[in-house]
């Protein structure tokens, strides 16, 4: 499997969060975005080098990402992305999860 989308998510939460504490002086954004991104980079650098729990990591970082960002979705264009693309990787990873663990 690929830790691309974990190592994507990771940069783009970073580069969100940072962007997020520049223009509005947010704390919160820097702290939640910076924090999800570790978990996303974690969880792909896990997966990427066969280690355990990458995609469990890379699922439990989705659906905390997908969960801060639905109530803001409305407000922009930019939350909106981050709730559609949070939403795509979240699915992403419980399908591999479910396979890895379930199926035959």
């Amino acid at each position: 499997m690929s830790a691309h989308p974990a190592l994507t998510m990771a940069a783009l939460c970073i580069v969100g969060g940072v962007t997020g504490y520049v223009r509005s002086q947010s704390i919160p954004s820097l702290i939640a975005g910076t924090g999800v991104g570790v978990i996303y980079g974690w969880s792909g650098y896990q997966i990427r080098s066969g280690g355990n729990y990458g995609y469990e990591g890379a699922l439990a970082a989705s659906v905390i990402l997908f969960g801060a960002s639905v109530p803001r979705a409305a407000k922009g264009p930019i939350p909106l992305g981050l709730t559609i693309a949070s939403a795509l990787a979240g699915a992403y990873y419980a399908k591999t999860v479910y396979d890895f663990r379930f199926a035959s």
